[in-house]
This record gives structure tokens, sequence and C-alpha cells, in this order.
């Protein structure tokens, strides 16, 4: 069963077992109405947790999970992730895609070559960058902008950049 990363528990609030969360998603909003997450250290050891009361502030979600009710339950958890099984993935405009999906995504540069295969998604101040993977095993960074992304399409599996040569 896949599930897939949308939160981080920094720390503890309170005495009753109160955790603040950093949302990893581009809909913090539904920590408002989802009812359960897998918390673990990776998403293979994640056990479901129910979730009692949820806010949202200042771009932190508030959770109470059952189960922990004091702040020593609540320290237990610090640094897990929270995640969710595909089933409770948002639906996506056209234009927009999961990290997920985007992993993987051969990259084909200008003369129509396969340069590398897309390998992660790095968060930068001003946007975020592709981590592209080379056959020789070096690592290149490609700015996620349209100036540099020519086209992106999950369903064939690639991604065009046709002045991949500038990122070497």
């Amino acid at each position: 069963m896949d599930r897939y990363l949308t939160g981080t528990i920094l720390k503890p609030k309170g005495l009753k077992g109160e955790l603040k969360v950093m949302p990893v998603t581009d809909y913090p909003e539904r920590f408002l109405s989802r009812k359960e997450y897998y918390v673990g250290k990776s998403d293979g050891e994640a056990v479901r947790r129910n979730v009692v009361r949820a806010m949202f502030a200042k771009g932190f979600a508030w959770l109470f999970f059952e189960g922990i009710e004091t702040r020593e339950d609540a320290e237990s958890l610090c640094g897990m992730h929270l995640y969710i099984e595909e089933k409770e993935l948002q639906p996506l405009p056209d234009d927009r895609a999961y990290v997920h999906d985007l992993v993987g995504l051969s990259v084909i540069d200008g003369s129509g070559s396969e340069a590398g295969v897309v390998s992660g998604l790095l968060q930068m101040p001003a946007h975020e960058v592709y981590e592209v993977t080379m056959s020789d095993g070096r690592v290149v960074l490609i700015p996620a902008i349209d100036e540099f992304i020519a086209r992106i399409d999950t369903g064939k599996r690639q991604m065009t950049v046709p002045r991949f040569e500038e990122f070497l």
C-alpha cells in the first residue's frame, strides 16, 4: 500500500498531548477535515492514529491524536511524519503533479536524447528545483520553471528540458 507524506511533527504544545505539525502539502486546509493519519519515522513503520481535534493557525496544524494525552506522549512523536493513503490524495488540476508522479521521469534534452532521470525535487527559497541523476551518476539541478522545462508528460513518463546542456 502506498502512503504519501503530508506533514512532520515538530513539537508538543501544552500538557495535554497537542502537537505542532509542519504541513508538507499544497492543501494544508485538509488538516482540518482529515480524521486519521499514519504516523512514523518512515512510511513502512507508520501506524494509524485517529485525530481527536485539529486546528490550523499561522501556517501550522495543531493536532490531538487519540491515545496521546500527556506532554510525554506527545514528545515521543516529535520528528515523526504524517502519511496518508493514495485514495486520500486531493485531485490536481491538469497543470500540476504530485512529486511521486515526477520522480522517475526520463529527462529528454534538446537533441531528443535521454539525459537522465528525475530523482527528486528540492525546495529552494526562490522556487523548486528538479534533481536529475545522469547515467554516469552525476546529479544536475534544473530550476522547476517554465523557462527551462518545455513539457512534462506523466503519461509518457518524460520531461523535456531543451537547454539541459546549460546545467552541466
